[in-house]
């Protein structure tokens, strides 16, 4: 064990030496302070000890959105009472007197000098006042005075529930430290602070010369004694209880036993909530921008507000500016923010028509969410996400999504009803797709209530819903319905579970424009369409268990069968129903379409089972299934959907779990007339949280036509790792790699073999410091964003507010 942590502290030394340009400037507050020359090797080496009675110290670090999530959902649980004085789970060793004035004592030996005016308490000793309790070697209390000299090995509880332990203390009659040498205060939040002398003074604020603090451990999980990943040394420090301050002059840190960076004036806080200064530097290169260093300053505003402004410097572009700004209120939370700087912005798909120099011009992003609960019931939730143009968040590596997304919603929830008024607009960043085809749902309406059926049982679930698409270049298209849907479940005597469901819906649609819609099956016709909408379903499951290799089992046989009469379909524009796929998802589904605009009709029968077996570490659960239509138009299914023909193809799935190291679910779709497998996906994870492998397979052999670009074939790898060694050393990488070729879908480009993105990286992480290198490997350039390689250089101390 000894040996890992030599090694670990070597390699995370080298990391930290790689660290040490990044870290520099963040370290220092303030340039103009005292010169940190002091050597205060009595308090660093008290900072590493253990004594035998010392609970071992954790480190308590909420973020600054645990803090929100804890106002908007405080827990209500009740306090539990102390444990009785004496336990070992209770810091006490005695009870504390009825008058909270008066001291409570006990020791091995009692006796007296100078005229009865000194008692002299020896052996194991024992004061308690209130919250206070002393334990020592010998306490002398001078009488006259009030004055009480503690020596020997010493442990002071003080009222907050830090801990002191020193070689000579010197107390008032109220157990109120002043005087100490040789001593370590742990704190209450984990902290250590040890010095050479000290002195708590009557307000309770703790002065300490040649001083060394850390909030690091100084035990492994195994009660092994380890030396803190850091710590800062320093000739003065002060210690403010009441606000949780701890302010340090003329300090150090030392990394790893190295004294690394100056720090003239530094403050943290106890409890490792952040306090304002300078955020850690982060270290990147990148084909696009070159060398990057990102530096910035924090300002905790208050205790719900804070502001962040960060620069980022590059060696190929000029400057970026970052901001970011989040609150807390009485009745929610929000964040703003905003990216800007000024650059070459190359044109997707055309890098050579237009020069770099002819479209450089400003360039940002902008991003804001909140949530706010308005009473019991009304709530507000938005966000706004806009970028300048199509390649900005991905050549600055802000983001890799392809699609920003802009909502509002007010929603009123209770326990019967739901309402939401929503408004939906999305910016494509996509190469290939044009922003005026992009739709815009403004107004989205959606009403539901549930009520008790007083004539047969069960439920019956009303709603309105209405949608209103707007495109710049393309179709428009409005839509409202009213349905009420009644549902009963019942048990046979004979264990069936018969669920019993009635729906009946109609609809109002409008569209213009729909010639601009390229796909036929997807335009509907224009104006004015009304549909009514049908449908009665009995669906019967009949689990049967037993014993089974040595565990249990379940098969549950499954069968449904669905009513509907026909529909004008293809009559009303489909907006919400394209991206459509038989799976064992949506296999027993009353309407397999993903949306509302499709609605499957006829009158089918679906079948199928499913099995569960579990034993000791192990469960395996697996689900087989086929749907028959006897009467419905299957015009309305597109070839390669799975539902072509009166017989669908075959769906299933299987999930296998040994214990929490192994892990493996399967999807497939298989071809009813051919048994070709259509969907092949697996997903399989080996290992511990700390050590582990997983690996993703997905193909999709569907032959769905060219021209129905929603749901396009692919063929796709994903393999990730992590492998852990030396406790806190660990090695990682991803990648995705895209198989598929022309031959699976005509517009691809890939050559069957195209690594989209690959990453490895080494890090160092422990409970109070984080290290890492990693480089990533981007093989597709757009526009501006070029591909090449990228590293990026992270330090973060844990438990220091930055």
């Amino acid at each position: 064990m000894a040996a890992n942590r030599v090694i670990a502290g070597f390699s995370a030394r080298l990391l930290a030496g790689a660290a040490l340009v990044a870290a520099l400037p963040a370290m220092a507050q303030d340039s103009n302070g005292q010169n940190a020359n002091a050597q205060p090797q009595s308090g660093a080496d008290l900072l590493e000890q253990t004594p035998a009675d010392m609970p071992p110290v954790t480190i308590d670090e909420p973020g600054f959105w645990d803090e929100i999530d804890h106002a908007l959902y405080p827990d209500s649980v009740e306090d539990a009472p102390p444990p009785p004085a004496g336990t070992p789970e209770s810091p006490f060793g005695i009870e504390a007197p009825e008058d909270e004035n008066q001291i409570a004592f006990e020791a091995d030996e009692l006796g007296y000098e100078s005229g009865d005016e000194i008692i002299v308490a020896s052996g194991r000793v024992l004061l308690r006042r209130q919250d206070q309790q002393l334990q020592a070697d010998e306490v002398r209390w001078n009488r006259s005075t009030g004055q009480i000299v503690a020596t020997g090995d010493i442990r002071l509880v003080d009222q907050s529930g830090n801990v002191l332990f020193t070689d000579r203390l010197e107390l008032t009659d109220e157990l109120r430290a002043g005087a100490m040498q040789n001593m370590l205060l742990v704190l209450a939040q984990g902290g250590r602070m040890a010095a050479r002398r000290g002195e708590r003074l009557d307000d309770e604020r703790v002065t300490l010369t040649d001083a060394a603090y850390s909030p690091c451990p100084v035990e492994d999980a195994d009660g092994c004694g380890q030396d803190p990943s850091w710590r800062i040394t320093a000739d003065n420090v002060a210690y403010d209880p009441a606000t949780q301050m701890i302010r340090f002059r003329g300090a150090k840190l030392e990394l790893f036993g190295l004294s690394l960076v100056p720090l003239p004036w530094m403050e943290i806080r106890a409890d490792g909530q952040p306090v304002s200064g300078l955020v850690t530097p982060d270290l990147r290169f990148s084909a696009s921008n070159g060398m990057e260093v990102e530096a910035g300053y924090y300002w905790r505003i208050a205790a719900n507000r804070e502001l962040t402004l960060k620069g980022t410097a590059y060696t190929e572009v000029l400057p970026m500016a970052q901001a970011r700004y989040a609150a807390l209120t009485e009745d929610g939370a929000y964040q703003l923010t905003g990216y800007i700087t000024s650059s070459s912005r190359v044109p997707i798909g055309d890098a050579t028509e237009i020069t770099p120099q002819e479209e450089k011009d400003l360039r940002g992003y902008f991003d804001a969410n909140g949530r706010f609960q308005l009473d019991e019931n009304w709530s507000v939730t938005g966000s706004i996400r806009v970028a300048s143009d199509r390649t900005f968040l991905r050549r600055y590596d802000i983001s890799r999504d392809d699609r920003l997304r802009s909502m509002v919603n007010v929603e009123r929830i209770d326990e019967d009803s739901y309402l939401s008024f929503a408004g939906w607009a999305t910016q494509t960043l996509r190469v290939d797709e044009e922003q005026g085809l992009v739709p815009m749902a403004l107004p989205a309406i959606d009403y539901r209530r549930r009520i008790a059926d007083p004539l047969l049982g069960g439920q019956i679930m009303l709603q309105a819903n209405s949608m209103a698409l707007f495109r710049a270049d393309g179709q428009d298209t409005q839509r409202a319905f009213a349905s009420a849907e009644w549902n009963l479940r019942e048990l046979t005597p004979w264990g069936q579970v018969v669920e019993l469901t009635a729906l009946a819906r109609g609809d109002a649609y409008h569209s213009t424009d729909n010639a601009l819609t390229s796909v036929d099956l997807y335009r509907g016709r224009s104006g004015w369409q009304g549909r009514g909408v049908a449908l009665g379903a009995i669906d019967v499951t009949y689990p049967l268990t037993g014993a089974f290799l040595g565990g249990t089992q379940v098969l549950t046989p499954h069968i449904q069968l669905v009513a509907t009469p026909d529909i004008k379909n293809l009559d009303i524009p489909n907006e919400d129903s394209r991206a459509f796929d038989l799976e064992d998802t949506n296999l027993f589904s009353l309407n397999r379409f993903p949306g509302y605009d499709r609605v499957e009709d006829g009158v089918r029968l679906t079948y199928g089972f499913d099995w569960r077996w579990t034993a000791p570490g192990w469960r395996i659960d697996a689900s087989l299934g086929q749907s028959y239509r006897m009467s419905g138009n299957s015009d309305l299914y597109p070839d390669g959907t799975g539902l072509t023909g009166d017989t669908s193809d075959i769906v299933g799935r299987v999930d296998v779990r040994w214990r929490e190291w192994v892990k493996f679910a399967h999807r497939f779709r298989v071809d009813k007339d051919t048994l070709a497998v259509r969907r092949n996906e697996w997903d399989v994870a080996v290992g511990t949280r700390d050590t582990y492998l997983e690996a993703g397979y997905l193909r999709l052999n569907r032959d769905i036509p060219d021209t129905l670009e929603d749901l396009r074939d692919r063929e796709e790898i994903r393999l990730a790792g992590r492998v852990a060694f030396m406790d806190h050393m660990s090695v990682f990488g991803s990648t995705v790699i895209n198989l598929t070729d022309a031959a699976e879908d005509p517009g691809n480009t890939s050559d069957g073999f195209d690594p989209l993105r690959t990453r490895l990286g080494v890090a160092y992480e422990d409970e109070c410091i984080e290290l890492g290198l990693t480089w990533r490997r981007d093989t597709r350039s757009t526009g501006d964003a070029q591909a090449g390689d990228t590293f990026l250089l992270r330090f973060r101390l844990k438990g220091i507010g930055f």
